[in-house]
């Protein structure tokens, strides 16, 4: 019996997969994602936004070194006034008048008796001006109990409205009030006096500190800036120091001009309304007007108080305020924002608060000083923190 060879049956693909080497797992790197099922991570970019931001204790103190600096110095020049309110205002008062000392010193007269002339020449402008008011208000200050009895008598219109006013508030429930209009005591024209009026000390300082800031100020100048070593902080501090001393000779400039023109309008307004002393009251005008949004305002109370006191009807009386009112209004919002504006922006909320800050620190002196100090802050600020930020879109 013979075997017949075969041939060998060809063998098959095998569809089992070569066995995968198990490696020990790894932990993700820095900026790789693990992914679930025993996947390879893919790196990821950072993301810096999802990284929530870390106070560290450091800032925190410097943070509150820096408040307690803040409170201490406004804590020093409330409980220094009588010596840095002169000061300050012998420094922004000479600033603005330094131009003035320049071109007198272009003319070949020494810096000075040029500071000495206009610290004279300021100082009888602002006598004649205060002269103007102070006979009328002297007059005035004498007949107060009259006035006060012809003001009241005057306003005996208002017992009708407010007494509906107390039977509606007696309706609804509310507390009674008074019937009568009743005027306030004139205790408070004293102490308002010692508020308004410094000392004598304080005006010596303000004066001699004047004199001597606008004599020596090219010096004072020139010593500020080579107390920089390195050169750009020179240019810098140079820059800084003679846009400061541009603006706010602009500044007194503009808004000096302004308020005589607002001095001039009231009185001619007060001449043809029939007010008595238009001339003086023109002059308080001029004056208040140089405190900000505070002097419009006493202005327009004084004015109201002359024309009831003064004119024999309500209507006659409240002529003269309502005019004042319209032209400071149209001054306020389109002649000084278009002057001033082009020179430096000020924003309406930071003037507002500055005023209010400087008024509750150093009073009325603190209010006419609350612009001009701002102009320096905004200085310093956009010479050492320049605005880089990109353009953003229009909406």
């Amino acid at each position: 019996m013979s075997v017949i060879p075969t041939k060998p049956a060809p063998a098959k693909p095998s569809s089992a997969k070569p066995l995968a080497s198990k490696s020990p797992p790894t932990k993700p790197l820095p900026g790789e994602r693990q992914l679930p099922n025993g996947h390879e991570g893919t790196p990821v970019p950072d993301s810096r936004s999802e990284v929530p931001p870390v106070i560290r204790r450091t800032e925190v103190v410097a943070i509150a070194l820096v408040g307690l600096l803040i409170i201490c110095s406004i804590a020093g020049l409330y409980l220094a006034k009588a010596f840095f309110l002169p000061i300050t205002m012998a420094f922004i008062v000479g600033t603005m008048l330094s131009p003035a000392a320049s071109f007198l010193e272009r003319c070949r007269i020494p810096r000075a008796v040029a500071a000495v002339l206009i610290v004279a020449a300021a100082g009888a402008g602002v006598a004649f001006m205060v002269g103007l008011i102070a006979s009328p208000a002297v007059e005035w200050s004498g007949k107060l109990p009259e006035l006060g009895a012809m003001l009241k008598e005057k306003l005996h219109v208002f017992d009708r409205p407010l007494m509906l006013w107390q039977e509606l508030q007696s309706m609804l429930g509310g507390p009674d009030t008074l019937t009568t209009l009743h005027l306030p005591k004139i205790d408070w024209v004293q102490p308002t006096l010692e508020f308004l009026s410094p000392t004598f000390a304080e005006f010596l300082l303000f004066v001699a500190t004047l004199i001597l800031f606008i004599a020596s100020w090219r010096e004072l100048r020139r010593a500020l800036i080579m107390n920089f070593g390195e050169r750009t902080w020179r240019l810098r501090t140079l820059r800084i120091l003679n846009e400061i001393e541009e603006h706010l000779g602009n500044f007194l400039l503009v808004v000096t001009t302004i308020n005589v023109s607002v001095g001039i309008v009231t009185g001619l307004i007060c001449a043809l309304t029939g007010m008595p002393n238009p001339a003086s009251l023109g002059a308080l005008a001029a004056i208040l007007n140089f405190i900000p949004i505070i002097g419009p305002v006493a202005m327009f109370a004084v004015l109201v108080v002359v024309g009831l006191v003064a004119l024999p009807t309500i209507s006659a009386g409240v002529l003269a305020p309502a005019m004042f009112a319209a032209m400071t209004f149209l001054e306020g919002h389109f002649l000084t924002p278009m002057i001033v504006g082009r020179r430096l922006a000020l924003n309406a909320l930071a003037v507002f608060l500055a005023l209010a800050f400087w008024t509750w620190l150093w009073g009325p002196m603190g209010a006419f000083l609350s612009s001009p100090l701002l102009i320096v802050v905004l200085i310093v600020k956009e010479h050492l923190m320049p605005v880089d930020s990109p353009q953003l879109p229009e909406e």
